[in-house]
């Protein structure tokens, strides 16, 4: 009976210990009170754990009796660890709550100012590609003296060079043209009409902070000329902690770079400042008898004044200038002058000088008033043999805006002016290529919060165009969270550009033979556009591994487009043709990082085509398919190496033929220290260029008639430099 009663109770304590196997966690957000669905709770030390259901339920079985250290993580949040005494006491809740708080992560803190708002990223409905402060700093070490190149290695971005010998360049979005992407800088209007050619590469990447991109149709938001998208090149701002670096760089193409950058505050008074020095002397590396690189020398000044006049009231006042001059062409000439047959050449004179002045005004807590102003002169001379285009560009940007914000719904509203004045000293025959555009717009943008996981955005602007008329502008984004680790954004807008000479079909020709724009005959480009994507996140392996993947896919019409056509005489004429071009394709990128160790990879799938009196054919320099890899290994502070690959599938080009695939490597290394920094940079180390398996021109070296330029020129560069940070 004794045995009997020994084995009952035994019976009764295993029942008790199996019903205290198992602990269920609740695992919320700290600030929402909202279930983290994905969440996982894990053992220290073991692999027991479990991961959070769609009530934030997370409940671990086989628990062994004792102190247990449990790791709550969560993509996007703090890893927490808790020391836990099993079993629980008993409560009058089956489960313990676990409140996670956000990264402190500057991807997802910072505010995107190309879309108006003060939302940061996460919460936009507006597709916003954003590159960071960590980014640029590896871009800069690559190429310090122009952002060419941060530029495109994004995904659905494309390097267009206009000039063979010069280096003159274009940035095309989703297939389109360059003259459709619009430049901003700190949310002005730059580097458009006679600017654009040289502008990606007079551009020194030290002074940003970040570097927005909208692609699509965005013209509701600052006007005409953003039918492919726009970036917005934003720059440092003064803090307490004084910033001075000082970069030395040097190629093995024969360039030299030297930038300053400073940035400081005092109290009420702040300045930044950036003075770069960037020169190349000519380099041809396949023996073509023509530059790959051009001889130039180039230097920028640009001095910000920032006044803090109270909390609520701020002002910033910045010039910007930049002189430049730049010659390509034969390389005996270049060395030795006229010589024989070696006569030809190709020189860019340029000088740009902008004001900028913004100011604002904090009325409420919810609510500030702005006023903008910039006026810019651009100044572009172009030189061949027998030949001399010489131009003057004065532009002005003028803006009054007001937000008001509230905790679910945010409005925005504004008026502007745009001027925008080419004046030329014909010393040809041809009719003078004067113009003028003054553009008055109207807009208004709501951003409203519709329950938890719903954001949505409205946009109306009305332009009035002299000599073009009135047109409207309507555009719509909207953001879905399915849920913590999913998310969709869908998005369409209205677009327009003035009919300009400014294009890479002109750029290309130099502007030689290329008529005036005929008011009475050339039309606004009108188009219409869409995006969907799709982007989702998560986290393996107690947090250690993190993936994120977007999916997008779009959409643009863009209506009568202009197009320069050759005529008899060996004229070249814009008109508006009969038809329209489309672009569709879709962008895949995917970001693994685990630890230290980051891999980054894109696709762009582009079908851009031109549908004119009944013909269909590709657009001209437009790959289909475009990969790019980059690896990344990084500790904090102290290393960074990488390893980039890019591929570029086939084009078509303007004489018919079509242009080869090839693929560029490179590997960065980068040793950081508190004061100061070395680096070395293998571009292109496989050395692919064009003049490997194709040429650049065609009759004589007198007379070249230069061919596409679909690949690089310079092959492999090595550069090598250091930062100081005094």
């Amino acid at each position: 009976m004794r045995r009997f009663i020994y084995m009952v109770l035994l019976l009764i304590a295993s029942i008790h210990l199996h019903g205290q196997n198992t602990i269920t966690f609740k695992i919320i957000d700290k600030e929402h009170k909202e279930a983290l669905v994905g969440a996982t709770a894990v053992i220290k030390g073991s692999a027991n754990g479990a991961v959070a259901d769609e009530n934030g339920f997370a409940t671990i079985t086989d628990v062994k009796v004792g102190l247990l250290n449990v790791v709550f993580s969560f993509v996007g949040y703090e890893t927490e660890e808790r020391q836990i005494h099993f079993p629980l006491p008993k409560t009058a809740v089956d489960y313990m709550t676990i409140e996670l708080e956000e990264e402190e992560n500057e991807m997802e803190e910072v505010v995107i100012s190309a879309t108006r708002s003060t939302r940061t990223i996460r919460d936009i409905p507006t597709r916003v590609e954003f590159i960071g402060s960590e980014e640029l700093e590896e871009k800069n070490v690559m190429k310090p003296g122009d952002i060419r190149m941060l530029l495109s290695e994004s995904t659905g971005i494309q390097t267009q060079q206009t000039s063979a010998i010069s280096g003159n360049s274009l940035i095309k979005i989703q297939g389109l043209d360059g003259k459709y992407t619009q430049i901003l800088k700190d949310g002005f209007p730059a580097l458009a009409g006679a600017a654009a050619g040289l502008g990606l590469l007079q551009t020194p990447p030290i002074d940003l902070r970040q570097v927005e991109i909208i692609k699509g149709s965005s013209s509701t938001l600052y006007g005409g000329g953003a039918i492919a998208g726009l970036v917005n090149l934003v720059s440092k701002i003064p803090h307490e902690k004084r910033d001075l670096q000082v970069q030395l760089n040097g190629t093995t193409g024969k360039g030299l770079d030297a930038n300053v950058f400073y940035g400081q505050r005092f109290d009420k008074i702040g300045t930044t400042m950036l003075v770069s020095y960037d020169r190349n002397w000519a380099y041809d590396p396949s023996n073509a008898g023509f530059t790959a690189i051009p001889q130039f020398d180039r230097l920028t000044f640009n001095p910000t004044l920032f006044a803090y006049f109270s909390d609520k009231q701020q002002l910033r006042f910045g010039v910007e200038t930049m002189w430049e001059k730049r010659l390509g062409g034969d390389m005996s000439y270049i060395k030795h002058g006229e010589n024989g047959d070696h006569v030809y050449y190709e020189q860019n004179k340029s000088q740009r000088y902008s004001t900028k002045l913004s100011y604002q005004y904090e009325i409420s807590e919810n609510s500030l008033l702005s006023a903008k102003n910039s006026v810019s002169f651009n100044k572009r001379r172009i030189e061949i043999p027998d030949y001399l285009f010489d131009g003057n560009q004065w532009t002005t940007f003028s803006e009054l805006s007001y937000r008001y914000s509230r905790e679910r719904s945010e409005w925005i509203a504004g008026l502007n002016l745009n001027t925008e004045s080419f004046k030329e000293k014909s010393i040809h025959d041809m009719p003078a290529r004067d113009y003028t555009v003054n553009t008055f717009g109207i807009f208004a943008q709501n951003t409203c919060n519709i329950g938890n996981r719903f954001i949505l955005e409205t946009g109306l602007r009305g332009d009035y165009i002299h000599n073009y008329g009135f047109i409207l502008l309507p555009r719509l984004s909207a953001l879905y969270k399915i849920s913590d680790l999913l998310s969709t954004r869908l998005g369409g807008g209205f677009g327009y550009k003035p009919p300009t000479i400014f294009s890479e079909e002109s750029e290309r020709l130099q502007f030689q033979n290329v008529m005036p724009i005929d008011k009475d005959q050339n039309g606004l480009e009108r188009s219409y556009g869409a995006n969907w994507d799709v982007n989702y996140r998560t986290s393996f392996a107690d947090g250690r591994i993190n993936l994120s993947v977007n999916q997008l896919f779009f959409y643009t019409y863009l209506r009568h487009p202009l197009e320069l056509k050759h005529e008899n005489g060996g004229m070249y004429r814009f008109y508006n043709i009969g038809g329209y071009v489309d672009s569709k394709g879709a962008e895949t990128n995917l970001k693994i990082k685990y630890d230290d160790l980051s891999l980054f990879l894109g696709y762009t799938y582009t079908d851009a085509k031109v549908h004119e009196n009944g013909h269909t054919y590709r657009k001209v320099l437009t790959p289909e398919h475009r990969f790019n890899a980059v690896l990344m290994y990084e500790i904090e502070d102290s290393w960074r190496a990488g390893y980039e690959l890019y591929y570029v599938g086939k084009q078509r080009l303007t004489d018919g033929m079509t242009g080869k695939d090839y693929i560029t490597m490179g590997i960065m290394v980068q040793k950081i220290w508190e004061k100061f920094t070395l680096y070395a940079n293998f571009e292109n180390f496989t050395d692919r260029r064009q003049t490997r398996f194709d040429t650049i021109y065609t009759g004589s070296i007198s007379q070249p008639e230069f061919r596409d330029i679909y690949a690089p020129l310079d092959g492999f560069v090595a550069n090598f430099g250091v930062i100081f940070k005094l």
